[in-house]
């Protein structure tokens, strides 16, 4: 079995060959402004497009906490927009981010992963602005997609 591989850089430009699945945190009312998401946006326009046309239908759709939405950006570069996040504000329920909804979004990355025989990138998920702790998530990313044998990287900016 792999095991996660930490590497320095930006999980933007994914060091791997062969298709990639770059997966991070999206909160469930909507916002896309700060944290890693603009990130993205700096590099591609259509994650945030269809993450917004995504919550804009939302009641004719799957947009909820766990769910997640495959973007394609380019012959070999998926983004993930995972929502495992509650709103955006910590406060009397805690942080932003939901364990469970991170982990049933893993899960959903790593059928694609599989289908696709894709690599997964991405920061150190829901540890930013979703207040996540890295050894919560850390075994959540080991259960969903390690055990499966699917090449994990984990970027430091």
């Amino acid at each position: 079995m792999s095991t996660i591989q930490y590497l320095k850089g930006d999980a933007t430009v994914p060091q791997a060959s062969g298709t990639k699945i770059i997966a991070h945190i999206c909160n469930d009312i909507g916002g896309w402004g700060k944290g890693f998401v603009l990130a993205i946006s700096k590099r591609w326009q259509e994650p945030e497009a269809a993450y917004r046309k995504w919550h804009r239908e939302r009641n004719t759709n799957d947009f909820s906490l766990g769910c997640i939405q495959l973007v394609q950006v380019g012959p070999y570069i998926h983004i993930a927009n995972m929502i495992g996040q509650r709103g955006t504000k910590t406060g009397s329920k805690g942080v932003p981010i939901c364990y469970d909804a991170v982990a049933a979004c893993l899960h959903a990355v790593a059928k694609h992963a599989s289908r696709l025989n894709a690599s997964v990138h991405m920061p150190r998920i829901g540890c930013g602005l979703a207040g996540g702790s890295w050894d919560r998530i850390e075994p959540l990313i080991a259960a969903a997609l390690i055990e499966k044998d699917i090449p994990v990287f984990v970027y430091d900016f």
